[in-house]
């Protein structure tokens, strides 16, 4: 075995561990990974590995990509846990394998090694590659495109450009047009930077555009056909314009939230930066970069930028600047190979620890998810019975009881709470029912949430209904049929 595929075999058993260890003891969580296992499990049951659907309803949050890995993870594992977190996990040492070959390949061995352990332990990849989202698929594809690009730049071999399509069509099936314009803009940017206009023009644009649209333009054609307008309307619409222009959680709209999530996601090594500034103003001069070094500087600000940029911000969103972070960290701490190593092998340790004592603890009974919740009424509630829920909405309640629940509101409220197709209503797809016309024939089951419990005396009658669990931040009652 050559010194590459024992590096490779060592990261891959070693990443496999670390982000496989311990799924199978984490609750799926609201709001956003119980909501990725339940399209996948609809679209398991229902046979239609298309059009992805939650509550019965067409679901266009997101492409199909990430749900076809779930399906596939339950045709394997079955539908739990462990399963729901596979694929992340794979991914997550995909990204680490791939960071090795391109930092070898464009520094040496020791640099890749080092990028690699530096990537792996950063608190947002570990944390990601056990999480029930679409952003480590994204990781791999969206740098695949920056990766091949730059290896047929530098090489002159051209031919790498295709592999840029083909991995910006996967990236756009996984989430959607970004796959294709963010990675496209960074290599813009930086052949301008380069001031080489002439290779913009020998990126092989129409066998290139080609097998993009065969890649991608497949999956989005059928969805066209299959739905129409209504699917145009509210994927390229509601999630993906309305993000760009109209932020989902306004008080993280602010100039310095990425900085922020850069000392937070990049701990235990944000240390770097700071240092490395303190360097440079010590010595009065900036760092010369190589080609590779200002390729890799271009891609980290770029998607920072521009993200920064956008209305809507998440914590994920600049995830794929991390591996030119990583790299850029490893050659700044290439001679403190020492110190590298020790903080890797501390860290594995400590990732270990927070799965087993915070991650599965906090989201089996801080309300992150309600596994619990479900329990408490899933063997004993019929086909028949009523399920509705009252507070905050959670998904995994019906994820895990496998009972679509309504959500309960007076109404007088509910038009102005359904999808409209202008706002963020477009998520509440999940059905409403009145309060007022909650059925007296029919067993009801009853899940308030926290939210509920001070208005609870107030919109039910209290002494008709059977306390069946507390779980602390949620309660299950239970009215008969009379």
């Amino acid at each position: 075995m050559d010194t590459t595929a024992r590096d490779l075999s060592l990261i891959g058993i070693v990443g496999l561990v670390l982000y496989l260890l311990g799924n199978w003891a984490i609750a799926v969580t609201d709001p956003v990974e119980s909501n990725y296992t339940l399209t996948a499990m609809e679209m398991l049951r229902s046979g239609d590995y298309v059009s992805p659907r939650i509550y019965g309803n067409y679901w266009y949050d997101k492409p199909a990509f990430f749900y076809w890995e779930l399906i596939v993870a339950y045709k394997l594992f079955g539908i739990n846990e462990f399963a729901s977190r596979f694929f992340p996990g794979v991914f997550g040492v995909l990204g680490l394998m791939m960071t090795y070959l391109f930092t070898k390949r464009i520094y040496d061995r020791k640099t890749g090694l080092m990028a690699v352990g530096i990537l792996g332990t950063c608190f947002e990849y570990w944390l990601l590659s056990k999480t029930i989202i679409t952003d480590l698929t994204l990781f791999v594809f969206f740098n695949g495109v920056l990766i091949a690009f730059y290896m047929g730049y530098s090489t002159g071999r051209r031919a790498w450009y295709y592999l840029c399509y083909i991995l910006a069509g996967l990236a756009t099936l996984d989430k959607g047009p970004i796959g294709l314009l963010l990675p496209g803009f960074i290599i813009l940017v930086y052949l301008c930077i380069r001031r080489d206009f002439k290779e913009i023009l020998r990126i092989k644009w129409i066998p290139g555009l080609l097998l993009y649209a065969i890649t991608a333009g497949s999956w989005y054609y059928t969805m066209y056909v299959i739905h129409g307008m209504d699917f145009i309307n509210n994927f390229l619409g509601v999630h993906n314009f309305l993000r760009a222009t109209q932020s989902e959680h306004e008080q993280w709209n602010v100039w310095w939230y990425y900085t922020m999530i850069f000392f937070a996601g990049c701990l235990p090594w944000c240390w770097t930066l700071p240092a490395a500034l303190w360097k440079c103003f010590k010595e009065q001069r900036l760092p010369q970069l190589d080609m590779a070094g200002g390729f890799l500087l271009t891609w980290a600000l770029v998607v920072n930028i521009f993200y920064q940029c956008m209305a809507t911000k998440y914590t994920t969103y600049t995830l794929p600047g991390l591996l030119p972070i990583a790299i850029l960290m490893a050659c700044y701490l290439y001679k403190r190979e020492t110190l590298v190593k020790r903080t890797v092998a501390v860290m594995l340790v400590v990732y270990a620890v927070l799965t087993f004592a915070v991650a599965a603890p906090v989201c089996n009974t801080k309300g992150y998810s309600f596994k619990n919740v479900a329990a408490v009424y899933q063997n004993q509630i019929k086909d028949e019975d009523l399920l509705v829920s009252y507070g905050d909405y959670r998904t995994s309640a019906v994820f895990y009881g496998d009972k679509v629940a309504y959500k309960l509101a007076h109404a007088k409220d509910i038009p102005d709470m359904l999808p409209d197709g202008k706002s963020w209503n477009a998520k509440n797809v999940m059905p409403f029912m009145a309060l007022e016309e909650l059925p007296a024939d029919k067993n009801v089951y009853l899940i308030l949430q926290e939210k509920g419990f001070e208005s609870f005396d107030r919109e039910f009658k209290a002494e008709e209904w059977q306390l069946l669990g507390d779980i602390g931040y949620a309660r299950v009652y239970l009215r008969k049929a009379k």
